[in-house]
């Protein structure tokens, strides 16, 4: 028997055959495909309403529906053809990827391109490779911005200059501790501990110095670049589009950090011998 005289036990001809075999490649192309745009958006700090509104923009231009399931750790992206009603999953684990607003920008301008008929899936795909590969602004570069985005922040708290150069030293080598430890893979919860904790006790110790005479606030901004503020809006923006199980993962991986930062801080002004008043 040919594979192409029974399909779902109904007699088809072999032009029918290869036209539902291209429809099946079209949609299993469209669900992968789609299943690893949502995972790197997911990665890059995106919310669920952000991803779901690109997939379902970019899935009616090809004439698709798309359901997506976030996990903490995996994406899950159905994609159903709306003139048969067949239907392909596919799961993607969340690409390794550190919050980029400038490649959510990209993805999204992505998505419209693809709605607009300007690009097929195929180029779409070919274009998403390029924008995950492109060369990012270096980590080492961003370092100088962050230490001294965190100095301000110390003197909009009321520190002196004094205070904020030693927040300035406190977040360099935490900062640093940071990126090596993000190169070798390290669990984020053990990274957010060290880095806390690092800049600390560095921060603490400067304070001895008379250097300034605001050493709280000194103590208080050296651990302000390691709050995990994006987890916590993405994790309320999905609660609000009612994806609750991205909002309670996020919500609680955004507090595990932040007990570790607490941990790390505390563990810095003991072993530095100052006491923590409330």
């Amino acid at each position: 028997m040919r594979i192409s005289e029974f399909i779902n036990g109904h007699e088809v001809s072999s032009t029918e055959t290869a036209s539902i075999l291209c429809d099946e490649c079209r949609l299993n192309l469209c669900s992968e495909f789609f299943a690893q745009y949502a995972s790197y958006m997911l990665a890059c700090g995106a919310t669920c309403i952000r991803i779901s509104k690109n997939l379902r923009r970019m899935a009616a231009a090809v004439g698709l529906k798309v359901d997506m399931i976030i996990l903490s750790h995996h994406v899950t992206v159905v994609c159903t053809n709306q003139a048969d009603g067949m239907s392909c999953q596919h799961t993607k684990r969340i690409a390794p990827a550190g919050v980029s607003f400038a490649i959510n920008t990209r993805l999204s301008e992505l998505s419209w391109k693809v709605a607009g008929h300007k690009v097929d899936i195929e180029e779409a795909q070919s274009i998403f490779y390029r924008i995950i590969k492109h060369k990012k602004v270096s980590e080492w570069r961003i370092m100088w911005l962050v230490v001294a985005a965190n100095a301000s922040f110390c003197y909009l708290f009321g520190g002196d200059p004094g205070a904020m150069a030693i927040v300035a030293v406190a977040t360099l080598a935490g900062y640093t501790i940071k990126l090596l430890t993000l190169m070798r893979h390290w669990d984020a919860k053990i990274i957010w501990l060290i880095c806390s904790f690092i800049s600390a006790i560095i921060a603490a110790g400067l304070t001895y110095l008379p250097i300034t005479s605001t050493p709280d606030w000194a103590i208080a901004a050296s651990v302000l670049y390691l709050i995990p503020g994006i987890p916590y809006i993405n994790s309320i923006s999905d609660c609000i589009d009612a994806h609750y199980l991205s909002a309670i993962g996020r919500f609680i991986h955004a507090c595990a950090l932040t007990v570790c930062i607490a941990i790390g801080l505390t563990a810095g002004l003991v072993l530095a011998n100052i006491g923590i008043t409330v």
